[in-house]
């Protein structure tokens, strides 16, 4: 139901399990609603005079919560009392509602502090991963197989060869590398990548020493490969990310192709899922199937679509997420082992086709809602937490890559919630790749070829 004041929309909106009056803001501040109020009472034409008969009670819900369109909808994490309007406005592909208040489309929130967004280099080919390493250069793959290191200003240092050949078709290529918890010591490095195997191909996990001083990586072996094998040049996943324990995780995609994506509810297959292995790339030691029959030991958690964002919250220590959603319905997650995030069960988006997925479901027992989903697609690409003070209220945030939505979004996460979006560098026109943290600063790579680095001013 609509009510019209000049200036003023208010739309009652109906949430699961519960009423809840929802209010949109055109654009006005209270303060200005207020004024326009005033000026209609200084008027005695008569359309004025039956808008002001509205009840009274229907501005007090407008003034309390009229500049914030969804439930839960706080802005910074640091007190603000300001509320501003979901980034997001665009008409969404279906008219599924969330779960709860919050999911999707949340409140928008601004950067106070001044930063700065630098293109620091150009002509990266097609980079896939930016990673820092101990002495604050960067690591950054190149999908048709080799890595650059590259100094803090952008500069190209080495080009590192000597990797297994790559498969890269498609979303293929060489993928995502990670330093080993120990590589200031070994100088041991684990990448992933689409390898051709059998009659098809799929994503492997390899590792070996890098030489720098040659440009070449020693003695690589694979350790892990996501079977079967299936025609297909999309979703491989592929995100890489140690824990506190020394652990491997490993993210994977159902290929995209209808066999494998029912292939994310199986246990006995290593599609569209979240492993955990270790440095040898056996089964890391608690893993949640570890003991069951016909399933696949490494599998830490599965009904996944396709993940390329994978990070642990400072704080909590748990394990995040994001996975591409079809059309529609992409997904932020928090990874327990064993959980099953519904993959193509249930689902927030629809095919690319405009039909629906399934039962066309989006809740089911036993199976995971998302901590937040957007409807249109952010795209996620990598992922990363900032962990310093720099820039004070960023501290813990989450910032996301976006490849068709072409920005990095920021996300307040309060209580394991998002609470806040706010989009960054979407001036760039970028399809932004990956993002890392280092020493107050970020770092992303764009499909275009390019690498910002972001900072305080």
């Amino acid at each position: 139901m609509n009510c019209i004041i000049p200036g003023i929309i208010c739309r009652m909106e109906r949430f699961p399990n519960q009423n809840r009056l929802s209010t949109v803001n055109n654009g006005l501040s209270v303060n200005q609603s207020v004024f326009v109020i005033f000026m209609l009472l200084k008027t005695s034409n008569m359309e004025a005079k039956r808008i002001l008969a509205i009840p009274a009670i229907l501005f007090s819900v407008y003034a309390a919560g009229c500049s914030n369109n969804q439930p839960g909808g706080t802005t910074h994490d640091r007190g603000d009392t300001a509320r501003l309007p979901p980034v997001e406005r665009g008409r969404a592909n279906t008219n599924y509602p969330p779960a709860f208040p919050g999911q999707t489309r949340i409140g928008a929130v601004k950067t106070r502090t001044a930063y700065e967004a630098e293109k620091i280099a150009t002509g990266l080919g097609r980079p896939w991963a930016v990673v820092p390493m101990p002495d604050g250069r960067l690591l950054v793959t190149e999908k048709s197989g080799y890595m650059e290191i590259r100094d803090a200003g952008g500069n190209l240092v080495k080009k590192i060869t000597g990797f297994p050949e790559v498969d890269p078709g498609g979303q293929g290529g060489m993928l995502d590398v990670a330093l080993d918890p120990s590589f200031t010591k070994n100088k041991t490095l684990y990448w992933s990548y689409s390898e051709k195997y059998g009659t098809g191909n799929l994503m492997a996990v390899a590792r070996g020493q890098l030489d720098e001083a040659s440009g070449t990586i020693d003695n690589p072996v694979v350790i892990f490969r996501a079977t079967p094998a299936l025609r297909s040049r999309l979703h491989f996943g592929s995100r890489l990310l140690f824990d506190k324990d020394g652990h491997l995780f490993v993210s994977t995609g159902e290929r995209s192709i209808l066999e494998g994506r029912v292939q994310a509810q199986s246990l006995n297959s290593g599609l569209g899922k979240i492993f955990k292995i270790t440095k040898d790339g056996k089964p890391a030691p608690g893993n949640p199937f570890i003991s069951q029959a016909g399933a696949m030991p490494e599998i830490f958690a599965y009904g996944i679509r396709n993940a390329q964002s994978l990070d642990i919250h400072p704080v909590t220590g748990e394990l995040w997420e994001a996975e591409f959603g079809p059309r529609g319905g992409d997904e932020l997650n928090i990874i327990k082992p064993g959980k099953n995030y519904g993959w193509p069960v249930i689902t927030y988006g629809i095919e690319y086709s405009g039909e629906e997925i399934g039962d066309a479901i989006q809740q089911k027992p036993g199976m995971e809602q998302p901590v937040y989903y957007w409807d249109p697609v952010l795209s996620p690409g990598g992922m990363v937490f900032y962990r310093g003070n720099a820039i004070p209220e960023w501290k813990n945030n989450l910032f996301i890559c976006g490849l068709s939505s072409q920005h990095i979004a920021r996300l307040v996460i309060v209580n394991n919630k998002v609470a806040g979006e706010e989009r960054l560098l979407a001036d760039k026109n970028e399809r932004f790749r990956d993002v890392a943290y280092h020493d107050g600063m970020l770092y992303a790579v764009t499909d275009g070829g390019n690498l910002y680095r972001v900072r305080k001013k």
